[in-house]
Formats: structure tokens, C-alpha cells, sequence
């Protein structure tokens, strides 16, 4: 008997782990939708930041493969401004001279005819003009740029002594144009569609174009010769060299007045700036999902108070104060880690679906799913540590007799 009456002879209660988990899931399967309402804000903020880097990834491996696939070793240069603060004129020889330079491949000009506009037909209005410009493009210019065509082919030495235009796609689509052999109105003069091109990447501004032949521009409205905007491809290597000697060249006795800009830069500053949004679209996920642990937090609070009897019931049948915190703080746990599940699928689902509908390549860095799943994890611990604490100090007498 004095075996029995002595504490010290006692066995010390234990809980296994299966125990812990049971009596975790206890609270969420007594009260399903509060439970899920409670994860939907977790998962809320999970599914956003996913779905943020998700696309922010796919974005950029989009980038990567255009500029795999058109290069980064095209250069453009423009006219600038004279010491006076007029526009400048590149020579007329100016694409001969660039197709010369050590280093250089390929050479394509386009030269804008001033005061020639392009309608669907004679019959528009011709202040309706909506935007689109009228260039002389030299034969070789689709090369350069890395231009393909929706329909139709390209100027030739033929051809561009005719009447024949080619349409940028944004072109096409103002003036209704689907196919070759429709007839547009260009500068007082019917002429005949031989091609539409796709939008182009690196030249984005002959999108909104009509380009046509040399020699019918001088023709017909007294075209200068004088290039607009010059394109050249060098070798990969010595892109910096020529980038730096085009001025001298193109203008031996102004080179300030000639710009040379590398049009895959633009793409990367696009690129650069949707980057600095994503951080902008992470922070706010960010708060999503501290408001979703404050939630968490909520609902445990109550869940503790709802439970008093059922706490002083197992701290009077033995369950020690450890029993208890690991319970409730079980049960943070796992309503954090179903909303962290939750989030991460959604926001999967949403990076999946952004990708398609752009044609991206769905890029879900496995990473950041851990990285999701992980901060869910954390965020529970958290929440779940004061409502744990509290529900293990509760007094069994108490507790009972509330």
C-alpha cells in the first residue's frame, strides 16, 4: 500500500503521437466550416504569393526564350537631336557605311515618308488616319530584325518597284486587312497588300507600318533616301565594339547626333519593372497571410474557451499541462498546414492557367512551394502558442465548474 500512495512510484502519464494527432483534429472535425474558413485565410495569402512568383517565373522564362530566340545582338540607331535642338538627318549612306564596320552581319533601314498616310479606301475620312505611319524598308530588313509574316511574303527587287505594301500586324488590323491582294489607299494611290507581318519583338514599331518599295516611295512622293532608323546584327562578341563605333560612323561629323539603343534592353527594363511589381504584389500577400494567422489565432482563442470542460476533464482524469499545450497547439498546426496545402494549390492552379492563356511555359518554382507550406507551418506555431498556453493553465476545479 505505501507503494501505491507514493508520487514517486506513480507512472508519469504519457501521450503517444498518435494520440496527439487524434485529439488535434478533434477541434477541426467538431467544427469543419469554421475550420475551413479559418485555413481559407491562410490559404489566401499562400495562393497569392504562389501565384505571384509563379508568374512572375513564367514571365521570365518567356523573356529568356525570345531573347534565346531573336538574340541580343541587334542594334538600332536613330537620328537625335542637332546642338540647336532640331532634329537631325542620318545621311543617305548611312546603311553602307554600318554594313562596312568589322563585326557587322546584317544591315536593314527604314525611312519614314513624311506627310503620306494609309486608309482602308479612298472613301475614310482623312483625319481618321489612326496612327499609322508610311516607311520605305530596305529589302533585307526582315532578316535583321527577326520578322515573320501572319500571311503573304516580303518586298523584291520586283515588287518594290510597284505599288505593294506589307502591313505591321497592328496595321493590318486598324485597316480590316486578312489577307494578300486587298487594295489600301496610300498617299492618293491604290496599292496592293503582297504581306502582313507578326508583331515584331525587337522592332515593336513597325507594327504600326506600311512599308513599301524604295523606289516607288521616290516615285510617287519624292522620297529622299535619307534612312529614319537603321538595323544591323554583329557578332555576339563584339556587339560592345560596334555599339560604340556606329556613331563615328553613321556621322563621321556629328556622331552626337545619332542614338544607338539595343532593343533587347527595353525588354529586359520591361522586365526589370514587372520584377519590381511582383515585390510590390508579395507584400501584400504577405499581409493577406498575417491577417490569415491572426484568424488562425481568433479561432483557437475561441476554441479554448468553448472547450473549458473538456480541458479540466482530462487535467482532473491526469493529462498534465504539456498534454494539454500540445492539443491545441496540434490543432494550430494543422489548420495552418491545410490552408498552406490549399494556398499552394491554388495558386499553382492560377500560375497554370496565366501561363496557358498567354502561351508561357508554367514555371512553379518548387522552392517557393516548400518556402509556402513552410511559413504556413511557422505562422500556426504562433498563433497556436498562446491559446496552447492558456488551455494548459487552466485550472481542472474551474474549468469544471464553468
Amino acid at each position: 500500500m505505501s507503494g501505491i500512495n507514493n508520487p514517486a512510484s506513480r507512472k508519469r502519464s504519457r501521450l503517444r503521437g498518435g494520440d496527439v494527432l487524434y485529439l488535434g483534429t478533434a477541434g477541426l472535425r467538431a467544427r469543419p466550416t469554421r475550420a475551413v474558413l479559418s485555413a481559407l485565410g491562410i490559404a489566401i495569402g499562400i495562393a497569392a504569393m504562389i501565384a505571384v512568383v509563379g508568374i512572375s517565373s513564367s514571365s521570365q522564362a518567356k523573356l529568356n526564350e525570345q531573347l534565346s530566340t531573336l538574340g541580343t545582338n541587334l542594334l538600332s540607331m536613330q537620328a537625335g537631336k542637332t546642338l540647336f535642338g532640331k532634329d537631325a538627318q542620318l545621311p543617305e549612306d548611312s546603311v553602307n557605311k554600318v554594313a562596312a564596320l568589322d563585326g557587322v552581319l546584317r544591315v536593314g533601314s527604314t525611312g519614314r515618308v513624311t506627310g503620306i498616310s494609309i486608309y482602308r479606301s479612298n472613301l475614310i475620312d482623312t483625319a481618321a488616319s489612326g496612327g499609322l505611319g508610311v516607311d520605305v524598308a530596305s529589302l533585307g530588313l526582315p532578316a535583321v530584325v527577326g520578322a515573320t509574316f501572319d500571311t503573304g511574303t516580303w518586298l523584291n527587287a520586283a515588287s518594290s518597284e510597284y505599288p505593294a505594301v506589307v502591313l505591321g500586324s497592328k496595321a493590318a488590323a486598324r485597316l480590316g486587312i486578312v489577307s494578300v491582294g486587298s487594295l489600301v489607299w496610300l498617299g492618293g494611290q491604290q496599292f496592293s497588300v503582297v504581306g502582313v507581318l507578326d508583331p515584331v519583338v525587337l522592332a515593336p514599331e513597325l507594327d504600326s507600318t506600311a512599308l513599301i518599295g524604295e523606289t516607288i516611295a521616290a516615285e510617287l512622293f519624292g522620297f529622299d533616301h535619307h534612312p529614319t532608323t537603321i538595323y544591323e546584327r554583329s557578332a555576339d562578341k563584339l556587339v560592345g565594339q560596334v555599339r560604340s563605333l556606329l556613331p563615328r560612323t553613321v556621322n563621321p561629323a556629328a556622331p552626337d547626333e545619332v542614338d544607338v539603343v539595343r532593343p533587347s534592353d527595353a525588354l529586359a527594363a520591361k522586365n526589370a519593372a514587372d520584377q519590381a511589381f511582383t515585390g510590390l504584389l508579395l507584400a501584400l500577400g504577405s499581409v493577406a497571410l498575417l491577417v490569415g494567422g491572426i484568424g488562425v489565432a481568433n479561432t483557437m482563442v475561441i476554441s479554448v474557451l468553448e472547450r473549458r470542460r473538456e480541458i479540466g476533464l482530462r487535467r482532473a482524469l491526469g493529462a498534465t499541462r504539456g498534454h494539454i499545450r500540445a492539443q491545441f497547439l496540434t490543432e494550430a498546426l494543422l489548420l495552418s498546414a491545410l490552408g498552406g496545402v490549399g494556398g499552394a494549390a491554388i495558386g499553382s492552379a492560377a500560375t497554370a492557367m496565366f501561363a496557358v492563356v498567354n502561351g508561357w511555359q508554367a514555371v512553379i518554382p518548387l522552392p517557393v512551394l516548400g518556402a509556402g507550406i513552410g511559413a504556413t507551418v511557422v505562422i500556426g506555431a504562433i498563433a497556436g502558442m498562446y491559446p496552447a498556453v492558456r488551455a494548459s493553465r487552466t485550472p481542472p476545479t474551474s474549468a469544471l465548474g464553468s
